[in-house]
């Protein structure tokens, strides 16, 4: 079977680490992107499966890599989950509006993480 590969989208070293090591004990693979450009740049070199990125980073923010992703082809239908600290309806209706699939409020249990993952894309 083939390994689901997950690209993590987030400026926090740390926060990828856990990301990371979560989702490769569940069986996933990953790659890591320290900023929106670089996300869009891992996506454009590797389709994944599904997208996990963070909202506030510098430069391209997560909004921004979702719009830019599902302007790309191949990924119209890939999940894109948000990782933010903001829980505000305002944020989620902006995310829902770029596309995203939904969201995770941080900080959040790495079990619950792999339990949306495994849910989006099995």
């Amino acid at each position: 079977m083939m390994t689901k590969t997950i690209l993590a989208v987030d400026d926090s070293g740390s926060l990828r680490q856990m990301l990371s090591y979560s989702l490769k004990a569940a069986g996933y693979g990953v790659i890591e992107a320290v900023d929106g450009e670089d996300g869009l740049n891992k996506a454009r070199q590797q389709a994944v499966d599904l997208v996990l990125t963070d909202q506030n980073m510098p430069g391209m923010d997560g909004l921004s890599l979702i719009r830019a992703l599902r302007a790309m082809k191949g990924y119209q239908r890939v999940p894109i989950l948000m990782l933010t600290t903001e829980s505000g309806d305002d944020i989620k209706a902006m995310g829902r509006a770029a596309g995203a699939s939904g969201w995770l409020v941080k900080p959040f249990d790495p079990a619950r993480l792999t339990e949306v993952v495994k849910k989006l894309i099995g």
